[in-house]
């Protein structure tokens, strides 16, 4: 019964989770007037802000405290930072850009990256239904490639920098919430700075402008850390391979955000890219599921010695 409930928990904290990053979009469309670099700056102090509140009071001060006695644990975290930081970026002004529709695409190719990048970095050994996928999502790149004579980047920029960040965070020995805790701690100076060199260059947004803005650009620590907070809370509950099928559900929701809502035009060429991405992700969805079962099988017709 406990385990039911649990269960039950993690899931809505999943689907909790992966809403919120689906309709981020509309957030960062509400302070599209805001230069991407300084909403990316109010993104990390107030995620700072909040975080430390949250750490504070659920007694997690002392695992912050741990990471600072353990300088390789602090590098790798600097350089996630760093990762997560470009990112962030990236998004703010894709969304801005009127280009949500490329970061639907990031987030759909980006599960393919993640196993293409363990392939390079971890050595994991790709099943074959695995190297039809990414086949089929390197076709839809390719595809774009040479009927716009450009590569679709700000997708690419995502699905890499997100893939990279979570092969580095899988190496690092620390928990989510206080490693974000971190690595936006980490960036938080060059932040501070740049607001000042902002303000005294006459480019600031935050206090010059509206009150509703001022309150949108605090919202930014809000939108970074409830969707972490939930996810944590649907990690400790979930299997991977339940998480992996919902984290579909936020680049479904932000590609019918930029084609319905903010009516990002989606011609065919758009469409055949997609749809060989959307083919990738079927057989790998499929394919991992099959292999989960058997393996779930034949843990359970071993002989217990």
């Amino acid at each position: 019964m406990a385990e039911d409930k649990d269960f039950r928990q993690g899931i809505y904290f999943a689907l909790a989770a992966y809403t919120i990053w689906g309709i981020a979009p509309v957030y960062f469309k509400a302070v599209g007037h805001v230069p991407a670099f300084e909403v990316l700056v109010h993104r990390i102090i107030w995620s700072v802000v909040f975080l430390l509140l949250f750490i504070g009071f659920t007694g997690r001060l002392g695992k912050v405290a741990a990471v600072f006695k353990q300088p390789r644990l602090l590098g790798g975290l600097v350089i996630t930072a760093l990762i997560i930081s470009l990112n962030w970026l990236v998004f703010i002004w894709a969304v801005a850009e009127g280009r949500i529709l490329e970061t639907s695409l990031g987030y759909f190719i980006n599960p393919l990256i993640s196993v293409f990048l363990g392939m390079i970095f971890l050595s994991e050994r790709l099943r074959p239904m695995q190297w039809l996928a990414l086949s089929f999502a390197a076709l839809g790149v390719l595809y774009q490639l040479i009927e716009f004579g450009s590569l679709p980047w700000v997708g690419l920029v995502l699905a890499f920098s997100f893939g990279f960040y979570g092969l580095l965070r899988k190496q690092l020995v620390v928990e989510a919430v206080p490693g974000l805790f971190i690595e936006t701690l980490i960036v938080l100076p060059v932040g501070l700075i740049s607001l000042f060199w902002m303000q005294s260059q006459g480019l600031l947004v935050f206090g010059h402008q509206s009150l509703q803005t001022d309150l949108l650009l605090v919202a930014a620590g809000l939108v970074t850390t409830f969707p972490l907070l939930f996810f944590a809370g649907a990690a400790r509950r979930l299997p991977l391979s339940m998480i992996g099928f919902v984290q579909y559900l936020a680049p479904s929701i932000t590609f019918v955000l930029a084609v319905f809502v903010y009516h990002e035009p989606m011609d065919a060429s758009k469409l055949i890219t997609f749809a060989m991405i959307w083919f990738g992700l079927l057989l790998f969805t499929g394919e991992s599921h099959l292999n989960s079962r058997k393996k779930l099988a034949a843990a359970r017709a071993k002989p217990i010695a």
